[in-house]
């Protein structure tokens, strides 16, 4: 059984291997099919020379034929020329990482060399981490890569590890996981591979050539025309190149398996848990943090903790916690914590586009700290935003008009503004008598179908009242709201009245859309104001450094600049903001008047916490007064927790 094993092993991975060089080979025709092209206009030439050297192309016609000839084989030659050197010396791309020095996690090392020499492959050239849930191999042998790299190599790959395998996975686990990327160096080796790699990274990095900055018109014209023939070879070879990796990664996966098989199971069960805990734990609990200013500084140990969180409440992972008595996989660097902080301020970076070193609007925050420097500045922050958009609006302090409070704003301020008034029960009975009052034509309203303009006009009646209540409580000719549609909706077409018609072009809180678009505009100017401090800072940063006679090294690979490379969330709506803001302004008003705190949960990040417990409930409350301008139930959770909404509240 076990030579039959290993003898399908053997063919499948030697079956990848030959697809693979297969694959390459093709991709290199299509490099010398180019070359053939460029050079051809100049064969062609030759020829033309040589045969009127011997006398057999001669006269008038074949002279222009070769001066004709000559020219175009000249001009093609040169383009060529110039389309192989920006190949050659564009700076492919790389992933931004942090780099490990051999010193810095010996024992690494040493795991990833035994693996390579247990595979038979060579050993990597160098280890490098990523904020990410997965690991692979990354060609560094450009000379714009060696220049930033701490080891030294011989062209094989660099291994790059996803950060949080090192701290939720045990050391056999992570053994596991990285034998099949190990064993890809063994392909990567063959010379048509490594060649037909570099082609594609050069095509790959020509194309984008016309973007890089500092370019003159003249030499970004020239490189528009060398990008379109750069993108038409790609599109040549793409299929090619695609099978070729694929081929790489079926060898290499056959050839780990004989590296603790059963191991590698439970591993790939590891690897989809911690892809979870990771997604949650960027997009619930550092982004909040990173709007803030301030970045986690233990990302990598936090989501230990998520995970271990998520175990406890998803029966489907129920104990994989268990293994966390055995030697976690980040034993084998000598200084976690420093690692952990690199990787972390690098995660800031890619996914939020801060700056790449501190600042007074950039610093780190620990986890002990979170609740106290992230999630109650947070809150007050947005109650003080939500009040700095309501003064705008000229929003008075209570429902009655009178000046503001100077002792602060109150919450109360905020459920009036955004509650909308409900018409009475009767106004929408068809039974009612004005359901039956004559039309101007004396004829009754219909209670049937077309009897609902009593019903439409109350509510646009209602949403006039919310926004301009001075206009209609001061009609001049004292006419009621349900006079302003007794036009025919039988002559009238623009008489609907139809409740689900005005649900779709009327808002249902009027006040709360006018609230959530002054908002969305003041974020908006906030959020430009805050990448132009990054980009000056940036600047700043950049000028001093090229007035220092040496470099400083750069701790982190990879491009710069101030967006984020992979943004986490897309762009919130103007509702979603308003309710973020509420419900800041609730916490706000629980912290100040019902002893609640400030807490941090790892799955579902900022969390108020009333009684010891968290507060999940609070949600669906403030959505019905921002949605439907319901105070009801929201005004019953402040009662029951005894919040007290008419209190000041303190804000940043």
């Amino acid at each position: 059984m076990y030579g039959v094993s290993g003898t399908g092993a053997a063919v499948g991975e030697e079956w990848g291997a030959r697809a693979a060089r297969s694959r390459a080979l093709a991709v290199l025709r299509v490099r010398g099919r180019a070359l053939g092209l460029a050079v051809l206009p100049a064969a062609v030439a030759v020829v033309l020379y040589a045969g009127g050297v011997t006398g057999h192309f001669t006269g008038a016609v074949w002279d222009t034929a070769r001066w004709v000839v000559t020219v175009l084989a000249v001009v093609v030659l040169v383009a060529a020329t110039a389309v192989a050197l920006v190949v050659g010396r564009a700076r492919p791309a790389a992933t931004p990482t942090v780099e490990l020095a051999e010193t810095a996690a010996p024992d690494l090392y040493r795991l990833v060399r035994e693996l390579a020499d247990r595979l038979d492959v060579p050993a990597p050239a160098g280890i490098a981490l990523t904020p990410d849930c997965d690991s692979w191999l990354e060609d560094r042998t450009h000379r714009a890569h060696r220049a930033r790299r701490t080891v030294s190599g011989d062209g094989a790959p660099v291994l790059v590890i996803g950060s949080p395998f090192l701290w939720w996975m045990r050391v056999a686990e992570l053994r596991a996981v990285l034998a099949p990327v190990v064993a890809g160096t063994g392909p990567a080796a063959h010379p048509d591979i490594a060649a037909a790699r570099r082609f594609v990274r050069g095509l790959d990095a020509a194309v984008a050539v016309p973007e890089e900055p500092g370019l003159d018109p003249l030499r970004r014209l020239g490189a528009h025309g060398v990008g379109r023939i750069a993108r038409l070879l790609l599109r040549a070879c793409r299929g090619h190149a695609a099978e070729m990796e694929r081929g790489v990664a079926a060898a290499g996966s056959e050839r780990a398996q004989a590296v603790e098989y059963g191991v590698r199971i439970v591993a790939q069960e590891q690897v989809g848990l911690a892809y979870a805990g990771w997604d949650r734990l960027l997009t619930r609990v550092a982004l909040p943090a990173w709007r803030m200013g301030r970045w986690p500084a233990k990302l990598d140990a936090g989501v230990v903790s998520a995970l271990t969180e998520l175990s406890r409440r998803d029966r489907l992972a129920d104990g994989f916690s268990s293994r966390l008595g055995e030697r976690p996989a980040c034993d084998l660097l000598e200084e976690p914590g420093a690692v952990d902080e690199a990787t972390s301020l690098l995660a800031a970076r890619l996914f939020h586009g801060g700056p790449a070193e501190h600042g007074p609007d950039w610093s780190p925050v620990e986890w002990s700290q979170y609740p106290e420097e992230v999630v109650d500045r947070k809150w007050r922050t947005d109650a003080a935003r939500l009040h700095q958009v309501l003064d705008g609006l000229g929003v008075a302090a209570s429902a009655a008009g009178t000046a503001p409070d100077p002792a602060g704003p109150t919450l109360t301020r905020v459920i009036d503004h955004l509650t909308t008034t409900r018409p009475p029960t009767g106004a929408t009975d068809p039974t009612a008598p004005d359901a039956a009052r004559p039309l101007p034509g004396g004829t009754p309203a219909d209670t049937g179908s077309t009897g609902t303009g009593s019903t439409g006009t109350d509510r646009v009646g209602t949403a006039e009242t919310a926004t301009a209540p001075v206009e209609t409580a001061t009609d001049p000719a004292g006419t009621a709201p349900a006079d302003t549609a007794q036009a025919d909706p039988a002559t009238d077409p623009h008489t609907d009245l139809d409740p689900a018609h005005l649900d779709d072009d009327e808002p249902v809180n009027p006040a709360a859309e006018a609230l959530a678009g002054a908002l969305s505009a003041l974020l908006v100017r906030e959020e430009a104001a805050r990448e132009a401090r990054v980009a000056a800072a940036e600047s700043a940063r950049a000028a001093e450094k090229s007035r220092k006679a040496t470099a400083v090294p750069a701790a982190v690979s990879g491009p710069d600049g101030p967006l984020p490379l992979f943004p986490l969330q897309p762009p919130r709506t103007g509702r979603d903001l308003l309710a973020d803001h509420v419900t800041a302004m609730v916490c706000c008003a629980a912290v100040d008047t019902a002893e609640a705190v400030p807490g941090l949960d790892w799955l579902d990040g900022p969390a108020l916490i009333v009684g010891g417990e968290r507060a999940a409930d609070l949600g669906p409350k403030v959505l019905a007064l921002v949605e439907d301008g319901d105070p009801e139930p929201l005004s019953r959770w402040l009662a029951r927790t005894g919040v007290r909404p008419e209190k000041p509240v303190r804000l940043v």
